[in-house]
């Protein structure tokens, strides 16, 4: 009897790119959960090597110290079983220390250096590589996963990004007035929409969301249609 031949299921994979409070990462992390994908926040790998930067006092216009520096710390992401994830620098779970303003503040200009990105999107394409999953981003439809099998971009209205960051950081116990969080959010615009390596726009076949008046779990319906019409 000739023996069977077991075809493996293919990869998919999902690419949800925007800027920061749109909600991305949160519409992200419950698409992967319903659809029992592995989720991959980009973002947190770029906190991650941010908050080590700050705590070893390097200056984040020495673009070469900040690439030297990803290139030999290790950044490992956990999914859990509430489809949130653990965050780990150099062995150490970071997942709560990266999402204080202080590292808000400087992660675009981590982000921003052509060798850290660099870095970080073998990184990520090694780990896409691994399963199906949801990866949220910035240039995830455009420089990481160029071919990825559904792209999204999520948007909102500028005032109801900060209303809901400014909201997330006080749930979070975090003490910070709604015009620090509205000057970061535009700092963070500036820098990641006009930086030279991988800057932050809609890919060309990705799909547009406006959030601004919608549910996180009315959009993660949307992006689940679109994926299983």
């Amino acid at each position: 009897m000739a023996s069977k031949i077991k075809v493996k299921a293919k990869k998919i994979i999902i690419a949800i790119d925007g800027p920061a409070g749109a909600g991305k990462s949160t519409v992200a992390k419950l698409l992967a959960k319903r659809m029992r994908f592995l989720y991959i926040d980009t973002g947190a790998m770029y906190r991650a090597l941010t908050l080590k930067a700050i705590r070893q006092g390097l200056d984040f216009a020495q673009g070469r110290q900040l690439t030297g520096l990803a290139k030999k710390t290790r950044i490992d992401l956990e999914n859990k079983s509430d489809g949130a994830i653990r965050v780990l620098l150099d062995g150490e779970d970071v997942s709560l220390d990266i999402r204080k303003p202080n590292i808000s503040s400087f992660v675009s200009d981590t982000a921003k250096v052509p060798g850290v990105r660099k870095e970080m999107l073998i990184r990520q394409r090694e780990l896409g590589s691994k399963a199906s999953c949801v990866l949220d981003g910035r240039d995830i439809g455009t420089a990481v996963f160029p071919n990825a099998d559904k792209k999204f971009f999520l948007d909102a209205d500028f005032k109801e990004r900060v209303r809901r960051r400014h909201k997330e950081l006080k749930e979070n116990g975090q003490d910070i007035s709604w015009e620090d969080v509205r000057k970061d959010l535009q700092n963070r615009d500036t820098i990641d929409s006009s930086r030279k390596c991988a800057p932050l726009k809609q890919a060309k076949d990705a799909i547009y969301i406006d959030t601004t008046k919608m549910t996180i779990e009315g959009t993660v319906d949307i992006l689940y249609k679109w994926i299983n019409p």
